[in-house]
């Protein structure tokens, strides 16, 4: 039988799935690069293997997270200061949203998240916080009570997505913006249904808003029905009315 690591007479060479040829045809086969104990430790920095953490990224965030109860995630400013009416709002919203029946789910970090995972622990919820490895380390706020900490943001905005039922949107930078154009176009798309998008604040987001209305409407790079993908609001009870009616819980 043939050695299908060999390099054949034309110069191919099957390693697996993968095909080389030329000058991509590698010395050995993979085994033996395996288990070969010399050589350095650079292979673990490989593609390949990202890949492996990558899948178990996938794996432990799918584990944990699979018996939660409906959840919704909420995202803010990290730099949302504690004293300000902004940290007051998500917290009333974090409790609100355990009384409706939901976990609450945040990026686990201070500010804003910090708000909501307290308002949903002392509401005697279930308070989560999925962290990201960042170079500035913050860690999981103190109210985090099932906390993960992803090494990659696309593994993470999967968790956000796969396991809420809506996104209540507090005064965010720019992490907080990639969550929701994120989300509106998973909506568009029809890639998720039935998920409702809040956003809380007009004053901060109504110039976001009116630029979507004002420009990227009138010139035809989105539909006037996408300005119907989320609401805007500065009430709380009305915030968790409308992500519970439309994720078809309508727990209230």
């Amino acid at each position: 039988m043939d050695d299908p690591t060999r390099p054949a007479q034309s110069g191919e060479q099957r390693l697996g799935p993968v095909l080389r040829r030329g000058g991509q045809v590698q010395a050995g086969t993979t085994d033996q690069r395996l288990l070969d104990t010399g050589g350095d430790s650079e292979w673990v920095h490989t593609d390949p293997w990202r890949v492996m953490r990558i899948q178990s990224e996938f794996v432990e965030g799918f584990g944990a997270l699979a018996e939660l109860p409906s959840a919704i995630s909420v995202f803010g400013s990290a730099r949302t200061p504690v004293d300000s009416p902004e940290y007051d709002a998500g917290t009333r919203i974090g409790k609100a949203l355990v009384e409706a029946g939901f976990a609450v789910i945040t990026g686990g970090g201070p500010g804003a998240m910090e708000a909501a995972n307290k308002g949903a622990s002392e509401a005697g919820g279930v308070s989560v916080g999925l962290g990201i490895e960042l170079p500035f380390e913050q860690g999981l706020n103190p109210y985090v009570d099932m906390g993960i900490n992803f090494r990659y943001f696309f593994v993470r905005k999967t968790m956000f997505v796969k396991y809420a039922q809506g996104f209540v949107v507090l005064p965010g930078g720019l992490g907080t913006m990639d969550e929701l154009f994120e989300a509106l176009t998973l909506v568009q798309t029809r890639k998720v249904t039935r998920f409702p998008i809040v956003l809380f604040g007009t004053e901060y987001w109504g110039g976001l808003v009116d630029w979507l209305r004002n420009t990227v409407v009138a010139q035809g790079k989105a539909a006037e029905k996408d300005m119907l993908l989320f609401h805007l609001t500065d009430d709380v009870e009305e915030a968790v009315a409308l992500v519970s009616k439309e994720a078809g819980t309508d727990r209230l």
